[in-house]
């Protein structure tokens, strides 16, 4: 069975097209994984579909309510499937993390909205949080579409080309070189000789040179 996952979102149509295009969407129909979009408001009880609610405590925005999420997540899951909750206060995410999540046969995403979720659903339902990064979203399907398009690179045979994998920012703590292609003269600005000359051992060394310069002077940070 390919890997699956589940996207738990109160704006599921934000990700049609995303599911859809290049290289992901080759990958899932070509069945190398399966992704399915789920609107929470389908498991609210109301006849409104009320999945949020004002926060006990009073302040600004909406909580998503417990009850549509527990039934949600209690419906769908799996024996040993991970439940993933989107937040920026969770733990950054990374290369080493989109391929750990890569080896899991079935993912529950949480896509967080509003002012968060109900502390219960945390404490009880979620094995891990994971922020995309140091900033707030209006909600988080995107983050959800961050997380399934970084993983689903190291799912095999979703990009093809291997190598590019080795290739690649982030791949070995460095970032990535500068590509070029045709014409070999643009607007007056040349390609790197280097590259034309094949000569495949420098055209590697000239690489590496590019790589480590980049990532000196963009993030030192990955260097120590």
């Amino acid at each position: 069975m390919p890997p699956h996952i589940d996207i738990l979102t109160l704006f599921p149509r934000m990700l049609d097209g995303f599911l859809a295009e290049s290289i992901l969407g080759k990958g899932i129909e070509r069945g190398l994984l399966t992704v399915k979009v789920h609107d929470l408001r389908q498991w609210a009880t109301d006849r409104h579909r009320t999945a949020d609610d004002r926060p006990f405590g009073g302040g600004a925005g909406m909580v998503l309510k417990p009850g549509p999420v527990f039934a949600a997540i209690e419906q769908l899951q799996t024996p040993g499937c991970r439940r993933i909750y989107l937040t920026p206060d969770g733990t950054p995410f990374s290369e080493p993390k989109a391929r750990e999540l890569a080896l899991e046969r079935h993912l529950i995403l949480l896509s967080g909205h509003y002012e968060g979720i109900d502390q219960r659903i945390r404490d009880q339902l979620i094995d891990q949080e994971i922020s995309i990064g140091d900033y707030v979203l209006t909600n988080g399907t995107l983050a959800a579409a961050v997380v399934v398009d970084a993983l689903a690179r190291f799912i095999p045979g979703v990009l093809g080309e291997e190598k590019s994998l080795t290739h690649e920012s982030f791949t070995g703590k460095l970032l990535d070189f500068p590509h070029y292609t045709r014409p070999a003269e643009f607007r007056g600005v040349p390609v790197p000789e280097v590259l034309l000359s094949g000569h495949h051992t420098e055209i590697e060394k000239w690489r590496r040179a590019r790589q480590e310069e980049k990532t000196r002077s963009v993030r030192p940070d990955l260097l120590t």
